[in-house]
């Protein structure tokens, strides 16, 4: 078992805080914790990171550019690819992103649960083909679901 990295900045948001680690050049994890005190940048790119999310707090339309460390496999990559190209305000099914990259609802869900980069890489704009909010964070319910839902109505995607 390894311990956790402790984050290198953590910033409020509504009802929940974000985590962010990274080394000198890239962001490793974006992480949605419960509501805690924020700490301060430890680094010129933690740093650059909070601007930016800050940015997005304040128009869901801000456009990200943050330096992401590569992770995950190639279909997860694939599959973050395309969640990210879909806008702020609007939503795609889970099969919607499948049939888009050939592969099935199940397997993007997956890879949604799997992104370590959450908000940046906005998994949150992937919902269930019945428009229910579907799981967030491997989790079919609770605080992160609760996250999801404000994500959405943050960003005017009519949730």
């Amino acid at each position: 078992m390894h311990a956790v990295k402790p984050c290198s900045a953590i910033l409020s948001a509504p009802g929940f805080s974000i985590g962010i680690r990274c080394n000198d050049d890239e962001i490793t994890e974006i992480t949605y914790l419960e509501p805690q005190a924020e700490i301060a940048p430890k680094t010129p790119l933690a740093k650059e990171a909070v601007r930016q999310l800050r940015a997005w707090l304040a128009d869901p339309a801000f456009e990200f550019g943050l330096p992401l460390a590569p992770a995950g496999t190639h279909f997860q990559r694939k599959v973050w690819e395309r969640i990210s190209a879909i806008p702020a305000g609007q939503t795609m099914s889970y099969g919607e992103v499948a049939a888009a990259i050939r592969s099935g609802p199940r397997a993007v869900g997956n890879a949604c649960g799997a992104n370590p980069y959450p908000i940046v890489v906005p998994c949150h704009r992937v919902i269930a083909a019945n428009q229910a909010l579907g799981g967030f964070g491997k989790q079919g319910g609770g605080f992160l679901l609760d996250i999801k839902k404000w994500l959405l109505l943050h960003e005017h995607a009519g949730f």
